[in-house]
């Protein structure tokens, strides 16, 4: 039997990318390396944290404590790791990694370096003898959420993009997911998508599992431009049952006030934290919902240390917290 885990269950790891000078990040590195310093220090402070690196030696150097982290030298084209990094499955109760191909997102970005690093992490024993499978279907971690139960929630503009596999239908990539993921279910959004979001609407910036019977999502007031899409998604969130058949009780999550870089809306979002063993770090943006949502997250997750990151510098360059890293469960 295959499953894919729900990111709250007890995880062996996390991966991240640290900024290097060959990267977008060139043009502000102090501030990059700034967020993803306090990301990867919150993260190793309780569990382990692979870090890949383009020097090592001056990476090490960012650390006063290091006892947790892997520093792993390797070449990438950028740090968005939950979309080239492997996916983790159970299969019959053993570890099982899933390496998709990864295309950029539909080639809008090189990604010749960053579609090899799974597969040299694995050479380099990172994930022990975890048998790695690589698979000829383009697929990005966040696209994709899981209650850990089977169900799989994504949207239709992702997934079913001609960017991505377009020699598959919608039935075809159903039915590849569920032989790879363990997937019994599908709860496809049709509607939703953040302007500034280069990804075609990854459902990790939209809607996001708390738990079993709850998602947390993304609205607006009217007067953004995003309210009538995000209304629509809200209408058929409404409408998705859980496994037992009951409507999920909905957490919604405002948009904070519009960020703009060079004349272009950012896809700033709070539905893009990740979930560790001990903390959620989350994404927040100097801005007045910051504190309510830091309330209501303690209220989400009580067993679980609520960790702001100031993710201004990371909507800059398209991502954000959850898009930094990726989960390696045991």
């Amino acid at each position: 039997m295959i499953r894919l885990p729900a990111e709250w269950e007890e995880q062996d790891s996390i991966l991240m990318v640290f900024p290097h000078r060959r990267s977008d990040w060139a043009d502000d590195m102090q501030r990059a390396q700034s967020v993803f310093l306090r990301m990867a220090s919150s993260i190793a402070a309780t569990q382990k944290l692979i870090l890949v690196c383009d020097d090592v030696e001056e990476t090490k150097n960012f650390f006063c404590y290091q006892k947790r982290i892997s520093f792993v030298s390797l070449p990438t084209n950028d740090t968005w790791i939950r979309d080239f990094g492997p996916i983790s499955v159970y299969h019959d109760s053993k570890r099982k990694l899933i390496n998709f191909q990864f295309n950029g997102w539909g080639g809008k970005y090189k990604a010749s370096l960053d579609n090899i690093v799974t597969k040299a992490l694995h050479d380099k024993w990172h994930f022990m003898v975890s048998p790695l499978i690589d698979v000829d279907l383009i697929l990005e971690g966040g696209s994709i959420e899981s209650d850990g139960l089977g169900t799989l929630m994504t949207t239709k503009k992702c997934l079913l993009n001609p960017n991505r596999n377009p020699h598959l239908t919608q039935a075809e990539i159903e039915d590849k997911l569920k032989a790879l993921l363990g997937v019994k279910r599908f709860l496809w959004l049709e509607h939703g998508e953040l302007g500034g979001d280069d990804t075609d609407a990854h459902i990790d910036t939209l809607a996001r599992f708390v738990d079993k019977e709850t998602i947390a999502y993304v609205t607006c007031t009217k007067e953004d431009s995003h309210y009538d899409e995000l209304k629509k998604m809200d209408e058929e969130l409404k409408e998705f049952r859980t496994f037992d058949d009951k409507p999920y009780r909905l957490v919604p999550l405002p948009l904070p006030t519009p960020i703009y870089k060079d004349k272009k809306r950012l896809a700033a979002t709070y539905t893009n934290f990740l979930i560790t063993n001990k903390s959620v770090l989350l994404p927040i943006y100097d801005d007045y919902h910051d504190k309510p949502m830091i309330s209501l997250f303690k209220t989400l997750f009580p067993k679980r240390e609520i960790i702001p990151i100031n993710a201004l510098r990371l909507i800059e360059e398209g991502g954000s917290v959850h898009c930094s890293t990726m989960n390696i469960v045991r």
